[in-house]
């Protein structure tokens, strides 16, 4: 039996020559969209199929894409693929065809946070969300990412910066997500790998799936997921939390299938709600990012450095310098040349613990680990809605 197809198309083709295309597909057509071009339309055209409103009319197995220039462009046909993917199906046109992500599933409660890019505080809201629910459940968090363990790796107690030290200098990547998230959030994380990931967030190798099940071998109440840049955990998630900031674009590529399948998005600076809110009804709550540090100051000299903008002014010290070059291990061996401080505040990414505490420490000044705190008077109550509403407690 041949798939089942809905077909985009447009008034820009003439209809005897969508009509032939349409007889000529190895699909049953079971209903085509007129996704513009009317204008050109005299009315009366017939297609040879019922034509639908949306691709969820009618019962399909794949979305094929019958139209082009001028009436879908590139952003517009991704806007269409997105669609397609958030509803399961396949998205199919003349030299291109987009699958939909595939989730495992997952035995135990979840909740997956993902992003549309790296360095948007995907991993902070990650931190929030496992502190918050866990004040009453017990939460395991996993965490996938570029750096991660061959093996799934369970760190049940918060590492402490000498025990990140001698991951560093057994060569391990001492500032992996899940080290983070263990150190500053306080609760049993998993940390796993993934390598590559697709347009629509599919990473292309990953051992997720293994770190899912020894977390639900805690017995845990609820499983947290941790994106990786854009890529998604690869689980069947009972909810996702959708990080987004103004230096993406969320209708570039297929960040919209993003948005469609995100119960909640979080804003941390600067995106475009216009723009969210013509993708999905998807409530979003603003949120900012302040650095805290994880024990007191008392007004030393202080030295910060962290992967991207962070204010000080709140902080209890004197700060004598700013790094944003985390991410830049030669900018920041340069800069440590010219840094004179008694405290080495260091949000715990990327250099943290090989270039900079190593430096700290040989220098005998202290470590201080900084997490980005998530701001927002919004954000915990609709948190909890959230858990309530998809039965997550």
């Amino acid at each position: 039996m041949s798939p089942r197809a809905v077909v985009l198309i447009d008034g820009e083709h003439y209809a005897p020559v969508v009509r032939d295309a349409l007889a000529g597909l190895p699909y049953d057509v079971v209903g085509a969209l007129l996704v513009g071009g009317t204008e050109k339309l005299r009315g009366g055209e017939e297609y040879g199929v019922p034509l639908v409103e949306s691709l969820d009319a009618v019962d399909a197995d794949v979305v094929v894409d019958l139209s082009d220039e001028p009436v879908l462009g590139p952003r517009e046909r991704m806007l269409w693929a997105s669609r397609a993917l958030a509803l399961g199906m396949p998205y199919v046109g003349a030299d291109f065809r987009f699958e939909p992500p595939a989730f495992e599933s997952v035995d135990v409660p979840s909740l997956a946070v993902i992003g549309v890019g790296k360095r948007i505080g995907k991993t902070a809201v990650t931190g929030h969300v496992a502190r918050v629910l866990s004040r009453d459940r017990r939460v395991v968090v996993v965490a996938m990412g570029r750096g991660g363990p061959a093996e799934p790796e369970l760190v049940e107690s918060p590492p402490t910066v000498d025990d990140l030290v001698a991951l560093a200098r057994a060569g391990r990547h001492a500032a992996s997500d899940h080290l983070e998230t263990a150190a500053l959030a306080g609760v049993p994380t998993v940390g796993c790998r993934r390598a590559g990931g697709g347009l629509a967030g599919a990473p292309f190798a990953d051992n997720v799936a293994e770190g899912a099940r020894l977390a639900a071998s805690l017995d845990p109440d609820l499983l947290v997921f941790d994106g990786s840049g854009a890529a998604l955990p690869p689980v069947a998630a009972d909810a996702r939390i959708l990080v987004v900031n103004g230096a993406h674009d969320v209708r570039a590529g297929l960040n919209a299938y993003r948005v469609l399948i995100s119960d909640l998005v979080v804003d941390t600076g600067g995106a475009d709600r216009d723009a969210i809110a013509s993708i999905a009804d998807v409530p979003v709550v603003p949120a900012e990012l302040r650095l805290e540090p994880m024990e007191p100051l008392a007004g030393r000299r202080t030295a910060v450095f962290t992967t991207g903008p962070a204010a000080t002014g709140h902080l209890d010290a004197e700060v004598v310098h700013v790094s944003r070059s985390l991410a830049n291990r030669d900018a920041l061996r340069a800069e440590l040349e010219t840094v004179d401080a008694d405290v080495y505040l260091v949000e715990l990414k990327a250099a943290a613990i090989d270039v900079v505490a190593e430096t700290a420490l040989a220098r005998g000044a202290d470590v201080v680990l900084a997490m980005n705190g998530v701001v927002s008077p919004e954000l915990d109550e609709r948190l909890r809605t959230l858990v309530a509403e998809r039965s997550l407690s």
